[in-house]
């Protein structure tokens, strides 16, 4: 049946002339009839699952009564039903379970409870709705279960870190830039083309900008190579001579330039690495048979051989790659030295426009910036960055503005789909909204995310599996993080996350209050009480809380809440 049809039966139970007006003797049954399982009843996620174990008496079951079970549990305000089963005697034809007059008959019910915080203080019944030749007839519920342990509904996705999207910010910016000098084939001359090239000019005035600017360092290597063919000996000799001429010609252009720069020279006999990317990313035929002459023979003079074997290879060898390693390398080392943390939070909080978009992000976690002000005016100033975007709603999320924030969040998804920080927070947002499934989904999309185990902990205690919550919220200290391992049993480690925990708050010490409660330790109840109540925390929530019931006769406990 239905709930609503339930509840349609019941009200008329209510004014239906009690069972003397059909004569039937099914009177009322005792509690001691009946087992909760557990009990008292626990939210495991955010469903209150229980079993309900019992039996009907001996010759009290009529043989022509049909009767539905329901579970319910009654708080202040309401009421919600369970699960129900159908029993009927001996002589009812239908679908219920058939119980024998002469020995009664064992049943079991099943239900899981949707959970509202107004049913933590409630008690779980049992409603026997007993039809008979068309009448129904009320028989008093029977109470089974005291109250609701809800302590898993203490998990806050408000107090869940929001994903920070990461600056790329760095103090010193390694650089490398190239030129080359190219020769002839067994020659180590210097050539006026060469050195008159473009592409050399503008590599010697990028070094002498960089040595003269004072944010800048630089350094220069010089790295000579011969080809590898011609034999070892002879290329070795080429090799050093282009590097001492290269270093040189390098020595007087930067005494002309007053360039002052450390050059350091090298020289490789025959360039086998160089030939090999080349020919990796050449077009010419056949070129993994080079590769694999490469790959079967190390010894230089073997290789030569067997590649000038392949002579219709070789040609095109010689005409393309080989020409490009009769070089000489320079590469400029430049260390770009970044603003100092003190330059970057006087413009973060003067003019902003003198920095860049990294800059900007990274002086959000300088002592003094105002992090609403420039996300704001980063948002505007890079908008294709979803990055800004998405810390503004973390700083709003943070500061209890979460319509604010989704909307921030939203925007960072529509700027970059695949932004793991905005599909994270996004999946947080869920959470709070108690939409799970989405949550997961959005979880899944966000690998990278920088508090992603926290926020999937979250998740998995809302789904009520708290073995994995404690394993995904890691090394996280924070109350959730506690509250996954008070919910997975393990107490010791709940009260060292607490212990840890730098901003305590009432709900850090109300959970050091359940730990406490649960290895029976009265003075750290009492303690920890006090302190939750001393920082907001309410005396009715704590006196509607299952988790202490025991604990309510104590005469410390009874002052403090003035029982």
């Amino acid at each position: 049946m239905k709930k609503s049809l339930f509840h349609l039966l019941f009200a008329f139970a209510m004014i239906t002339v009690f069972a003397t007006s059909c004569g039937s003797k099914m009177g009322p049954l005792a509690s001691s009839l009946f087992t909760a399982d557990p009990s008292p009843l626990e939210l495991v996620g955010t469903k209150v699952p229980v079993t309900v174990n019992g039996r009907f008496p001996a010759k009290w079951f009529d043989k022509n009564a049909s009767i539905t079970v329901i579970p319910l549990i009654k708080y202040n305000g309401g009421e919600v039903m369970g699960t129900s089963q159908s029993y009927q005697g001996e002589k009812v034809s239908g679908n219920g379970i058939v119980i024998n007059q002469a020995t009664g008959g064992a049943i079991t019910l099943r239900s899981e409870f949707d959970y509202t915080p107004a049913m933590k203080k409630s008690e779980l019944y049992l409603r026997f709705l007993v039809t008979k030749k068309g009448k129904t007839i009320a028989i008093p519920d029977v109470k089974i279960a005291d109250g609701i342990v809800a302590t898993a509904a203490l998990a806050d996705a408000k107090t869940t870190a929001p994903a920070i999207a990461p600056d790329a910010f760095k103090r010193i910016i390694e650089e490398a830039h190239d030129a080359n000098i190219m020769f002839l084939i067994q020659q180590a001359e210097l050539r006026s083309s060469e050195l008159t090239s473009s592409n050399l000019a503008a590599w010697k005035e990028l070094v002498k900008e960089a040595d003269e600017n004072a944010r800048k360092n630089v350094n220069v290597e010089i790295a000579a190579y011969a080809s590898p063919d011609g034999g070892y000996e002879l290329n070795e000799k080429l090799a050093e001579k282009r590097e001492q001429n290269t270093a040189k010609y390098l020595d007087k252009e930067f005494q002309k330039l007053n360039v002052d720069t450390e050059v350091n020279a090298k020289y490789t006999a025959q360039d086998w690495e160089g030939f090999k990317q080349l020919v990796e990313a050449s077009n010419l035929q056949d070129k993994d048979l080079v590769l694999r002459v490469l790959s079967m023979y190390p010894d230089p003079e073997t290789r030569e051989k067997e590649i000038k074997n392949i002579s219709i290879i070789y040609k095109d060898l010689a005409e393309t790659i080989l020409p490009q390693l009769r070089r000489s390398r320079l590469i400029a080392n430049v260390e770009i030295i970044g603003k100092t943390d003190e330059e970057i939070s006087k413009a973060a909080t003067s003019d902003f426009a003198d920095l860049s978009l990294e800059e900007l992000l990274y002086s959000t976690t300088l002592a003094g910036v105002s992090q609403e002000k420039v996300y704001t005016y980063t948002t505007q100033k890079y908008p294709n960055d979803y990055r800004a975007w998405n810390n503004l709603g973390a700083y709003y999320f943070e500061n209890g503005n979460l319509t604010k924030a989704k909307e921030l969040f939203t925007k960072a998804g529509q700027v970059s789909a695949i932004a793991a920080e905005a599909n994270m927070n996004l999946g947080l947002i869920a959470i709070n909204d108690g939409d799970l499934s989405k949550a997961e989904q959005l979880l899944g999309r966000s690998a990278g995310a920088n508090t992603l185990g926290e926020t999937i902990g979250l998740l998995y205690i809302k789904q009520g599996d708290y073995t994995k919550a404690a394993q995904s919220f890691g090394s996280t200290v924070s109350n959730n993080a506690a509250l996954a391992q008070i919910l997975s049993k393990d107490y010791n480690k709940a009260q060292q996350i607490i212990d840890a925990v730098v901003k305590k708050d009432a709900t850090t010490y109300y959970l050091a209050a359940i730990v406490a409660a649960r290895t029976n330790n009265v003075s750290g109840v009492a303690g920890n009480l006090k302190t939750a109540i001393q920082n907001g925390l309410s005396k009715t929530e704590i006196l509607s809380d299952t988790e202490f019931a025991k604990f309510l006769t104590n005469s410390d406990i009874k002052n403090m809440l003035s029982l």
